[in-house]
């Protein structure tokens, strides 16, 4: 899906007879410059390790957002207790009762609405009854946009404009060459579209 309609076209500085190719990369490139499958509300599943005497961790795609009627945007939650990461020992009693939780497999599932949350993807879980903490957890969840913004917009203009002055790309054709368009992204996602769309790169991936 292209982040551009036709019937934003004229707004966004394109003549309005522009093909639906060029929204189409420009949106393609959007998604692989923000290490995302879509901008639009999409559900992820990460395997993540917690922040050492925080119960804390930062999922990877944001904002975070419920899709409705959930009142979170945790689908579903699991956590263990894995052998303790170096500096995280705690004491050899302690490590033993770590250790003896961390079979194989030995998942709890937690209650999402449970788990602290914030829209730029922190996250806090509580200890277990024995006042133990987890150490790894497996959150799926919603994220992404239910609105393409302004500034998402404008960066699929300019990068069809920047795709439109290159003189290698700048032809009329049914399609556009995918590696073409690969050979001149650095050009077409210029420092202005790559500031449009900070907000949207993925988290621990660039």
């Amino acid at each position: 899906m292209g982040y551009l309609l036709p019937t934003d076209y004229v707004n966004f500085g394109l003549a309005p007879d522009t093909s639906d190719d060029w929204i189409t990369v420009a949106s393609s490139l959007i998604e692989t410059y923000c290490r995302r499958i879509s901008l639009n509300v999409t559900q992820y599943t990460e395997r993540l390790r917690l922040t050492a005497g925080s119960q804390t961790t930062l999922l990877t795609y944001l904002p975070l957002v419920a899709v409705a009627p959930a009142t979170t945007p945790l689908v579903s939650v699991q956590a263990r207790y894995t052998r303790p990461r170096r500096g995280e020992y705690q004491g050899a009693i302690q490590e033993e009762i770590w250790w003896a939780f961390a079979l194989p497999g030995s998942w709890a599932t937690l209650d999402p609405t449970t788990i602290d949350w914030v829209e730029d993807g922190d996250l806090m879980f509580p200890l277990n009854v024995m006042g133990l903490p987890y150490n790894e957890v497996a959150v799926t969840y919603t994220a992404g946009l239910s609105v393409i913004p302004d500034a998402v917009k404008s960066a699929c203009a300019l990068i069809v404009k920047n795709a439109q002055a290159q003189p290698g790309m700048n032809v009329r054709s049914s399609r556009i060459d995918m590696m073409q368009v690969q050979y001149f992204s650095d050009s077409m996602l210029d420092t202005t579209v790559r500031t449009l769309l900070r907000p949207w790169v993925a988290n621990r991936l660039g």
